[in-house]
């Protein structure tokens, strides 16, 4: 089981490089962290967007680096070529370059590369705890704004996915509220304990599931033991589920920007995972989120 983000990186960095296309690669940060990853050997950097720009790039980092060039006319037609390397297995996973997150996430699920599925696309940030030496998934702190039960059902399934490719074979899954007690005032403690017993039935599957629960409660094996709060998840989650998109921001920035935390994010609920970071991720993120993504794509083979 990867313990760390630093553990995650060495294993990428030990399994033969990935071929990653990067849609409107012509940016720089995007570039800093494609380039480190490719100079560590992670993966084999597949550049698509204008070529002027991408070169431009590449001196400003006075980085050269061996990587195939695709020159398109604009970001539509960069999103979508990347997406026809993939679906024509030139390509493993694609990255977001300098473009809007939805004319990529537009042209991974269109069905003409067929690289869609049935469930939800979700974003899973995989981070490191320092206080407790260990890695937790936190989801979805970007991508779905007010998920119903329904698409929370489905984003814990691209979560449990994505914490099984990293070796977390059964993972323990809170659904995150203020309070443990379920009230009707708060929809998120009812919804928490509804997917509780949906687990409990085997209508989700590979992981337990038990809430609502408090943050300290779900990773403080301590709080919960004070409060008296038992069970297989309490104290010990490996994923923690977000009530809507605010609640997961705010704890996404306040972990990484404020606190420091090493994290990695990816999109996941198509056939591959895409590394969409945002501006305000530094370097190391998106680099970090490049090498998650590789692990994700070996490891779903072995799922």
């Amino acid at each position: 089981m990867v313990a760390s983000i630093d553990e995650l990186v060495s294993r990428a960095k030990e399994l033969p490089p990935t071929k990653m296309a990067v849609a409107a690669a012509g940016d720089e940060a995007v570039l800093e962290s494609v380039f480190r990853a490719w100079q560590e050997g992670i993966i084999e950097p597949v550049l698509v967007g204008d070529k002027e720009k991408i070169i431009e790039a590449q001196k400003e980092l006075n980085k050269d680096f061996a990587a195939e060039i695709i020159e398109v006319e604009n970001k539509k037609a960069a999103a979508d070529k990347v997406m026809e390397l993939i679906a024509k297995g030139e390509a493993d996973f694609p990255m977001k370059g300098l473009l809007s997150s939805s004319i990529i996430l537009r042209a991974l699920m269109n069905k003409e590369y067929g690289l869609r599925q049935e469930g939800l696309l979700s974003l899973v940030t995989v981070i490191y705890l320092k206080r407790e030496q260990r890695i937790v998934l936190l989801s979805d702190a970007g991508l779905n704004i007010a998920p119903d039960l329904k698409d929370k059902v489905e984003i814990i399934k691209n979560a449990v996915t994505i914490a099984r490719s990293l070796g977390i074979e059964y993972p323990k899954v809170a659904p995150l509220a203020a309070v443990e007690e379920i009230k009707e005032s708060m929809p998120a403690t009812l919804e928490a304990a509804q997917l509780a017993k949906m687990a409990d039935r085997n209508q989700i599957k590979n992981c337990s599931i038990d809430g609502p629960l408090a943050l300290d409660n779900a990773i403080l094996p301590e709080a919960a033991k004070h409060k008296g709060i038992s069970g297989e998840v309490a104290g010990k989650a490996d994923i923690l589920l977000t009530p809507d998109i605010e609640a997961g921001n705010i704890l996404y920035k306040a972990w990484i920007l404020y606190a420091g935390f090493s994290s990695a994010s990816v999109v996941y609920g198509a056939k591959v995972p895409l590394v969409l970071t945002s501006r305000a991720d530094s370097p190391k993120t998106k680099f970090n989120s490049i090498a998650l993504a590789k692990m994700v794509t070996l490891g779903l083979a072995d799922l």
